[in-house]
Order: C-alpha cells, then sequence, then structure tokens
C-alpha cells in the first residue's frame, strides 16, 4: 500500500517540498506520495487527528503552525522543545513525534559547504524570528558558544539569549552595533526576510567591514543571491544561500520517516532545475 506524506500550512501552495520528496521516492523506488495541505489555523487539531486517522506516516509543519501543533502531539523532541518549533512530524508505534529540522538542516549545509568543525567560530546571527531560533539553539547544542544576535528590535535579541539553555557567551546587538563590528566575526548568518521580493535591494546591515575570510550565509534561496550575499562576494567572502538548509531539513525529514538516507544532491538538483537557476 502507498504510503502518505505531506506539508501543512496556510498557503502551501509555493511549497517546493512536494516535487523534491516525490522525485526522491521515484528514484529510490519507495511507494509513496508527498502531498501540500493547506490547513487554516481554526482547522489544525481537526486535520492533525484526520491524519492520524487516515494513517499518514509524516509530514513537514511550517508556517504559520510551527508552534501551534505542538500541544496536538504526542511527544515532542528535546531539542524541538528547547527551540518551541516543529518542522516534522513523525509517525513512531502510532503515536505522533515532533522535531525540528531546520536548524540541523542548515548546520549540515554549513558543514558541507564550509567546514566541518564549527565549535571556535565566532558567530554572528541576524534575526531573532523562528529560523534564527533555531539555528542558534542547534549551533549552542553542537558546542558553538560565542554566537551573538543582532536584531531591528534589540529586546528580541536579548529574549532569545536569555531564554537559551545552553553555556553560551552571547550578547545582543541594535544592527547599527553589529554593522560596526562586522570585521570581529567569521560567521554571519542573515536570517531574516529583507532581500526577498519586495526588499530586493535591500540588506539588514552593510557588509563594507567584514573580513575576507568569514563565511557568509543568507537563509534566502530566492533569489538566488541577495543583496546581503552580494556585497559579502564584493569584498572577497565565500557565501552561501538558503537552498542547501532547505534540501537539508528535507532530507533529515524523509530519513526519519523511512529510514533511507536519501541523496541530498539530487535533491538540491531537483529544486535548482525548479527554480531555474544554478546550484550554490
Amino acid at each position: 500500500m502507498k504510503k502518505l506524506y505531506g506539508v501543512i500550512g496556510d498557503p502551501i501552495a509555493h511549497s517546493l517540498s512536494p516535487a523534491m520528496h516525490n522525485k526522491e521516492f521515484k528514484e529510490l523506488g519507495i511507494d509513496a506520495h508527498y502531498h501540500p495541505f493547506r490547513i487554516e489555523g481554526k482547522d489544525l487539531k481537526t486535520a492533525v487527528e484526520g491524519m492520524k486517522v487516515i494513517g499518514i506516516d509524516g509530514f513537514n509543519v511550517t508556517i504559520p503552525h510551527k508552534t501551534a501543533i505542538i500541544p496536538l502531539l504526542d511527544k515532542i523532541d528535546p531539542l524541538a522543545g528547547a527551540i518551541g518549533a516543529v518542522n516534522t512530524v513523525v509517525r513512531e508505534n502510532g503515536f505522533f513525534v515532533g522535531y525540528n529540522t531546520d536548524g540541523a538542516g542548515f548546520v549540515e549545509s554549513l558543514k558541507e559547504d564550509w567546514k566541518k568543525d564549527l565549535a571556535g567560530e565566532r558567530t554572528l546571527i541576524i534575526g531573532a524570528g523562528g529560523a534564527a531560533k533555531a539555528i542558534y539553539y542547534t549551533l549552542l547544542s553542537i558546542g558553538v558558544q560565542r554566537v551573538d544576535i543582532a536584531n531591528r528590535t534589540i529586546q528580541k535579541a536579548e529574549a532569545l539569549i536569555s531564554g537559551q539553555p545552553y553555556d553560551a557567551d552571547s550578547k545582543a546587538l541594535t544592527l547599527e552595533e553589529a554593522e560596526a563590528k562586522v570585521g570581529e566575526y567569521s560567521l554571519i548568518i542573515q536570517t531574516t526576510s529583507i532581500g526577498m521580493a519586495p526588499e530586493l535591494n535591500k540588506s539588514p546591515i552593510s557588509l563594507k567591514g567584514i573580513s575576507a575570510s568569514a563565511f557568509v550565509s543568507d537563509i534566502i534561496y530566492n533569489p538566488a543571491e541577495s543583496l546581503f550575499l552580494k556585497q559579502a562576494r564584493q569584498k572577497g567572502a565565500k557565501t552561501q544561500n538558503g537552498l542547501g538548509m532547505l534540501v537539508y531539513q528535507g532530507a533529515l525529514a524523509f530519513e526519519k520517516w523511512t529510514n533511507v538516507k536519501p541523496d541530498a544532491a539530487r535533491m538540491k538538483r531537483t529544486l535548482t532545475n525548479i527554480l531555474g537557476g544554478s546550484p550554490c
């Protein structure tokens, strides 16, 4: 019997996950289908109950349900619980268990594109929203201790730091403070929506002062090169967009559902073809 997987969110029509997962099911000979489900907030509880009844084996969770779904699940992975958001649900012995593969997906893409050992890097995260929190907590969980958070509203950065459960050396910065000391960081991660349409010609901070040896990541993948990344590249820094994070968070979910390790490089090519660009 064909297994069913999916993604829930609102809106959901723009999601690239169905194409990525269904292509990989086909390539690996797995009899399964991945379907997008548009679920409004008022229907979330009913939808989760319905998915359990129909026997869905796993699903992804996207905006705006990543936090709201937590009390509706049977069990939450400790890291997902600390982050306060779930993006992957797995049926385990009849129970729905929630995980967060966003941060881990980002770290996997970072290791692939830059280096394996990240513990000693002085890191700046720009933004203090859900993606920033997932990345911040995951970096701390693997031993990266020097991570500063810069945000337009510094109180949000302070709250993110004060709430983390790890032994970390972190400071909250205004965007202006981050811009002034950007040359001190070896790893800079941009997690806001600035740089996406309609803000294509904007960047959260200037990277005029960055070190040419820095690694600069922007979790935006459309456009393939944001103004933020363009600034970094022009200064000689190595850059990375968000396509790898998208691929690896999906690959980690795929493996949790099927116990089969997918071909992440092939998944990346699938998405690159859809987006009409070249792999970054």
